[in-house]
C-alpha cells in the first residue's frame, strides 16, 4: 500500500488528542498535523485505544479502524502482535490500526461481545464491517485487510450512485 493521502476532505482523529482534523486536498499524510494539538495524524504505529476514545476513531472519524483485541497473558497475541505493527506502517493513512487490552477495557470487550482472543475487528462508519478471531501470518491479515477495506470502498462508489437516482 502506498503513502498517499486518503481521499481530500476527510476527517481523521488524532491518535494522540483525539481531536478531529480535516484534512486539505493533496495535502501529505506524512506531514498532517493535527490542529488542535499539533501531533502527527499518521504514526504508522497501533494507538491504543479505549472506551473513552472508541466515538472519536469509529463515529467520527473517517478513515476505517482495524482493532486488535489482546490480552498480555495471550501467546498468540503476542506471536502477531509484531505482524500487526508492521501493517499498520504499511496500510497507514487508509486505515487506523488500534489495540484493545482486553483486561483493561472490559466494557469494549464486552460490546463487542469478545470470546476469544486474539480477535480482529474492521470499523467503519461505526459499523463492523468484518471480524476474524485467531492469530494470522502476515499474507492472511493482509488479504483480510484489502478484503474489508474493498467493502468500504465499494460503499462509497455506491453511495453517489444512489444519490443520482434519487434526485
Amino acid at each position: 500500500m502506498t503513502q498517499s493521502t486518503p481521499r481530500p476532505g476527510r476527517t481523521i482523529a488524532c491518535p494522540t488528542c483525539d481531536a478531529l482534523t480535516a484534512l486539505s486536498s493533496g495535502e501529505d499524510a506524512q506531514a498532517a498535523r493535527c490542529t488542535a494539538c499539533g501531533g502527527q495524524l499518521f504514526t504508522g504505529r497501533p494507538m491504543a485505544l479505549t472506551a473513552a476514545r472508541f466515538d472519536a476513531h469509529t463515529g467520527q472519524s473517517d478513515v476505517p479502524l482495524v482493532i486488535d483485541f489482546w490480552a498480555d497473558w495471550c501467546g498468540p497475541c503476542k506471536t502477531m502482535a509484531p505482524v500487526f505493527e508492521a501493517l499498520a506502517a504499511e496500510f497507514e493513512p487508509h486505515i487506523r490500526f488500534a489495540k484493545v487490552d482486553t483486561d483493561a477495557e472490559r466494557e469494549l470487550a464486552s460490546y463487542f461481545r469478545i470470546s476469544s482472543i486474539p480477535t480482529l475487528s474492521f470499523i467503519h462508519d461505526h459499523r463492523e464491517v468484518a471480524r476474524v478471531a485467531g492469530a494470522m501470518f502476515a499474507g492472511d491479515l493482509r488479504r483480510w485487510l484489502y478484503d474489508a477495506l474493498s467493502q468500504t470502498q465499494e460503499k462509497e462508489k455506491a453511495a453517489p450512485d444512489a444519490e443520482q437516482r434519487t434526485s
